[in-house]
């Protein structure tokens, strides 16, 4: 409905309620009710499902069409990026948030900062997802706010044409409500755990739901040693309690992703439990490591004995009580990890590698293709990545394989500043700013991410402001460093005040008060200035 059939139809219920009404505007609460599009989280599941569904579909017809994220730690982070993003690029299409459990934990817990083992509470989660879409309606409201206040000024001035043209823009203005895929980590418990917490979030406002197959209670941040991975039927009673949760809730079209942790897990919780010979509990216990018996008199006190490819096997088993798996078996239990998630419901994959390599990220997709050929990533750009030295040394291997002279660099030293600009220090780059591309079009990558970048965006711009302001720069470091770069590059938040809902504050009070309304906005606001 457009701004103007609002404002029939309220006018129509004001006439009907009667003279009790006579003080209500039905262009006032047209204007609210178009600066509140979304009412519920279950609206934005619903609303962001639906984008998510239809970006998938265009990537599958043109790789070119990936998807992107940034990870926020709160709502203020993830509000100025949707705002800056519309800034530079006229709109937010295919453009996400990323909800990281790594920053949960590190931020958000009334802990203290935790490392990323699942020991934050369950509820912040939640809560940040709440928390993000309350800055994103606020951004909606306040940009709405402003072109609200142009076509007043439009039609005092008599501008038939601006009218016009502000009115068309109110109709068609495109919210900064976008898609939020969430961490759920392990599922913070049983398959139950996982159902009440997954509702939790769907209710917040989460399309989407990114869960791992480690243990619960032995969970570790995917770049981290010491990963358990769980046997396929225990994550997939987990995946299906997350669809059971979004088909309660009718977000009908809730996506889920399968992350797997198994290249870099060397670990088992449990051996799976098997029926026949090549079914997938047989093929999860055929990758444990073990030595063949040929006696009883060959089994100790404790020792845990299998069927395996026909033989008996004594599996190892550590002194935690884990199991280990073969080396060099982690991409192959990748692929199978895989291929089974998107057998048992899951829509998308999450690889959690130890490098940003498009050629291994495309062996393994190429290998689940075979069996899924729509498979489609997320995938992790962490910072836990060395970038610079990553893909120097990509590059000199490629020039090492193809013969080319590479006795000027040091490969173990490559990071250094001396190399920036070196031909092979600039391809680096070049190569690294492909990467997002590249994989998108060569290794099934349908959306990237950085899963903690406004962590270290706080980190180092903090650094920056510290040590001029408490440094001989005092007040300059701020205004040179900050303000005075706010102002000339447009940020929004250098009238901070009207960021924060001044304005809108101001014609509410309008809106409530009349001509008896005390605002905050005259002609002493130092605002003015800016």
């Amino acid at each position: 409905m457009s701004y103007q059939d609002d404002i029939k139809a309220l006018t129509q219920l004001r006439e009907a309620m009667g003279s009790g009404w006579a003080s209500i505007s039905p262009e006032n609460a047209a204007r609210l009710r178009a600066q509140n599009r979304f009412k519920t989280g279950l609206d934005i599941a619903k609303y962001t499902a639906k984008i998510m569904r239809e970006d998938m579909a265009a990537y599958d017809a043109d790789s070119a069409k990936y998807t992107q994220s940034l990870g926020c730690w709160h709502g203020f982070i993830g509000q100025q990026k949707l705002i800056s993003i519309k800034k530079h690029f006229g709109t937010t299409k295919r453009r996400y948030l990323y909800l990281s459990g790594w920053m949960v934990a590190a931020l958000r817990s009334e802990f203290g900062p935790l490392p990323d083992q699942s020991m934050h509470e369950k509820t912040s989660v939640a809560g940040l997802i709440d928390e993000l879409y309350t800055f994103l309606r606020q951004a909606d409201a306040w940009e709405l706010n402003h072109l609200f206040r142009a076509l007043e000024e439009a039609k005092a001035a008599g501008n038939a044409a601006k009218v016009a043209e502000l009115e068309a823009q109110i109709d068609n203005h495109e919210t900064h409500v976008v898609p939020i895929i969430a961490d759920i980590d392990a599922g913070f418990g049983n398959a139950e755990a996982t159902y009440l917490l997954a509702k939790k979030m769907i209710e917040a406002g989460a399309c989407c739901i990114q869960i791992e197959n480690q243990v619960s209670d032995e969970k570790q941040c995917g770049h981290q040693d010491g990963k358990v991975t769980v046997p396929h039927e225990d994550f997939l009673a987990k995946i299906n309690a997350v669809r059971y949760a979004f088909l309660e809730l009718g977000v009908d079209d809730g996506v889920i992703v399968a992350r797997t942790d198994s290249l870099g897990a060397g670990l088992t919780q449990k051996i799976a439990v098997t029926k026949e010979p090549g079914d997938l509990g047989d093929q999860y216990n055929a990758f444990l490591d073990g030595d063949e018996i040929t006696s009883a008199s060959d089994i100790d006190n404790g020792d845990v004995v299998i069927k395996q490819n026909g033989k008996l096997v004594k599996v190892k088993r550590l002194a935690s009580g884990l199991y280990q798996f073969k080396p060099g078996t982690g991409e192959d239990r990748v692929v199978l990890d895989c291929i089974t998630s998107l057998q048992n419901g899951a829509d998308l994959l999450w690889i959690e590698t130890e490098k940003p390599h498009v050629g291994q990220i495309a062996g393994m997709v190429n290998r689940i293709r075979q069996v899924v050929p729509d498979a489609k990533l997320v995938y992790n750009n962490s910072p836990s990545f060395n970038w610079t030295l990553n893909f120097r040394q990509q590059v000199f291997d490629a020039w090492e394989a193809e013969g080319k002279d590479v006795s000027a660099y040091d490969r173990a030293n490559l990071m250094s500043a001396e190399y920036d600009d070196t031909e092979l220090g600039r391809l680096a780059d070049q190569w690294t700013q492909n990467f997002q591309r590249d994989a998108a079009r060569e290794a099934g990558i349908f959306h990237h991410l950085i899963t903690l970048p406004t962590y270290h965006t706080a980190a180092l711009s903090t650094d920056n402001l510290a040590k001029g302001y408490f440094g001989d720069e005092g007040m300059l470091a701020y205004v040179a460093g900050v303000q005075r770069r706010e102002i000339r590059e447009g940020i929004a938040t250098v009238k901070h005040q009207d960021m924060a809902g001044s304005n809108i504050g101001d014609d509410h009070k309008e809106f409530f008060h009349g001509d008896a309304a005390l605002k905050a906005g005259g002609k002493d606001n130092t605002m003015n200035q800016f």
